[in-house]
């Protein structure tokens, strides 16, 4: 989509922001915080007060040392992200909630993958910057803030350049959104659910909701609206999620009227209709979010979000849901992405 010249910067001017946190001393400070965080861990609002640095774990299952699943270049992500040698991504295993439908079970709930020490992590960073990938993008990174922290000098001082994101559920504490200021360029949060009693049935975390508010906002504090360069590849800001459910069991009209009154109709908003039955449901315990989205419901959340005012939305998905609409396409939303 067309940007604004307001939201475009000259990519020969952009500077990481990790850099100048690590040029001045202050990342190295962080790394020892983060780490000492991991002795009595609150790094996120499960409170589980477990010691991580002697390999210890609770709901996140994650002991000293981060276990990625894969790294590659994602040519899926948003447009801004994957351009065209796509988004350098590191998938982080295990996770601090318990989404029952999670579109990554395999990771989030079973923990596919391998324990990674900090040369190694650094390590992959740098294969994917030197894959030609546009940015290195860290999913579901909530539990693993001081290992991303601990590995990042080592592959600043091995030339790592490239814009960091922090892709994420918004289930984060305040102490780890306070630790990436200054590290990350790009945050991108969820926003699944408005309601505490959804949240509770579905990521089994009542405080959901008003947790994610808490680090929205702190996230985008830092970082601003989005910002991309003269290609439309994202340099700096926020970029926030939304899943539409079955049902509207998300909220959708209430989380596109906090954006817009919160943040500001300036957020890039990605709307997302590839919601799809997967992990726990199939049986008899979920059955009313046992079907993808209808093309209706996703047009309806699109609605909802222009009608709260919000004027940057990610268009791909919606050209899909058009293209469907012209041929008179009446399939579930979900099939076509």
């Amino acid at each position: 989509m067309l940007q604004e010249s307001r939201f475009v910067m000259r990519r020969r001017d952009f500077v990481p922001a990790y850099l100048r946190t690590w040029e001045s001393g202050a990342l190295k400070e962080k790394v020892a915080r983060a780490l000492e965080l991991l002795r009595d861990c609150t790094l996120c609002p499960r409170d589980c007060h477990v010691n991580r640095l002697e390999d210890r774990f609770a709901v996140c299952k994650t002991g000293r040392y981060a276990v990625v699943g894969s790294a590659f270049a994602h040519h899926g992500e948003e447009d801004c992200l994957r351009g065209w040698r796509g988004s350098g991504t590191i998938f982080f295993a295990w996770c601090n909630l318990r989404c029952v439908f999670c579109q990554n079970y395999d990771l989030s709930w079973e923990g596919a993958g391998q324990p990674v020490r900090p040369e190694q992590l650094a390590a992959l960073m740098l294969e994917l910057q030197a894959r030609g990938c546009h940015n290195i993008n860290f999913v579901t990174p909530e539990h693993v803030v001081p290992q991303i922290l601990e590995a990042l000098p080592l592959a600043i001082e091995r030339g790592l350049r490239l814009p960091l994101v922090y892709n994420t559920s918004a289930y984060d504490s305040l102490d780890s959104i306070e630790l990436m200021d200054g590290v990350v360029d790009i945050y991108m949060p969820d926003f699944k659910f408005w309601d505490a009693e959804m949240a509770r049935r579905y990521l089994k975390a009542p405080d959901y909701p008003e947790a994610a508010r808490r680090a929205i906002r702190a996230m985008h504090r830092q970082v601003g609206d989005l910002i991309v360069d003269e290609n439309g590849l994202a340099l700096r800001g926020l970029i926030l999620r939304h899943l539409v459910m079955p049902g509207d069991i998300a909220g959708t009209r209430e989380i596109m009227q906090w954006v817009a009154r919160e943040l500001g109709p300036d957020t890039y908003v990605n709307v997302m209709p590839q919601y799809w039955p997967a992990g726990r449901v199939g049986g008899t315990d979920y059955v009313e979010i046992n079907r993808l989205i209808t093309v209706h419901e996703f047009e309806q959340a699109l609605a909802q979000a222009r009608a709260a005012g919000l004027r940057r939305l990610d268009l791909r998905s919606a050209g899909h849901i058009a293209g469907a609409e012209d041929r008179g396409d009446s399939r579930p939303a979900g099939n076509r992405l």
